[in-house]
């Protein structure tokens, strides 16, 4: 008799009680176990306890705010959060991609669409995680490298000159789509589509992962060598400008 896979257990953190049943329902509806926490401790304690597989997480939240109780996440190991924000706060939406968050919706927000992002941020997850057997692992894509650079799709390692590597989801896929196609211009519509799996979004997240896998990759990252910016078109992986160092 074989068993069902345990439900995909998703944490909605939110000091509105009406924001945090109607999120909750739509999961559940989705096919998702949900938990709720109405403040940052209370968020941390119930992770500790039971690690979801995802966070949906507001950013102003009584006792410790999201982007702290984002941190303390990360440090304790990788797991996908998706920031709830308010309209028009861009400087909090980055903050909160700055410190790790995969993505964002901002209030007022359309519950299926908050579930499409759910559903997308996991699907990345678990296929980067998924162990590869030896038929994945025949059909896998070789090593991704340049520039001193080295990315593992199969088993998601990422190295600069042997170093590890330790980048976002989000940041090991961006990298490996430039690797992809180094020299090549390409928009930042087109890295939200490609990359993300969207074709709808605001384009600023495509600008704050590129500053923060800068952050990771390049010497000086004030003056990037390898992720360049094409003015009025998005950005350019140049591996040889590395390479004839």
């Amino acid at each position: 008799m074989s068993m069902d896979p345990p439900l995909p257990r998703i944490l909605v953190v939110d000091d509105d009680p009406t924001v945090a049943e109607v999120v909750t329902g739509y999961l559940h509806r989705a096919g998702y176990a949900v938990e709720q926490a109405a403040d940052g401790p209370a968020a941390l304690a119930r992770a500790e306890r039971n690690r979801p597989d995802l966070v949906v997480l507001d950013l102003m939240l009584p006792g410790i705010d999201g982007l702290e109780v984002c941190r303390r996440l990360r440090a304790t190991g990788p797991v996908p959060v998706i920031m709830l924000t308010a309209r028009g706060d861009e400087d909090e939406r980055i903050a909160g991609l700055e410190v790790g968050a995969d993505d964002y919706v901002t209030k007022p927000f359309s519950p299926r669409e908050l579930v499409l992002r759910v559903t997308s941020v996991l699907r990345r997850s678990r296929a980067a995680e998924r162990p590869a057997g030896p038929a994945a692992a025949a059909a896998a894509p070789v090593v991704l490298a340049g520039a001193g650079l080295a990315l593992d799709p199969a088993t998601h390692r990422a190295t600069k000159n042997g170093a590890a590597l330790a980048l976002t989801l989000r940041e090991f896929d961006l990298l490996a789509h430039f690797l992809r196609y180094p020299g090549r211009a390409i928009g930042r519509e087109d890295l939200m589509r490609e990359v993300w799996g969207w074709d709808f979004g605001d384009l600023s997240t495509v600008t704050v992962h590129v500053r923060r896998l800068r952050a990771k990759i390049e010497d000086d990252p004030g003056s990037p060598r390898l992720i360049q910016t094409v003015w009025g078109v998005g950005y350019r992986f140049d591996a040889g400008q590395e390479e004839a160092r």
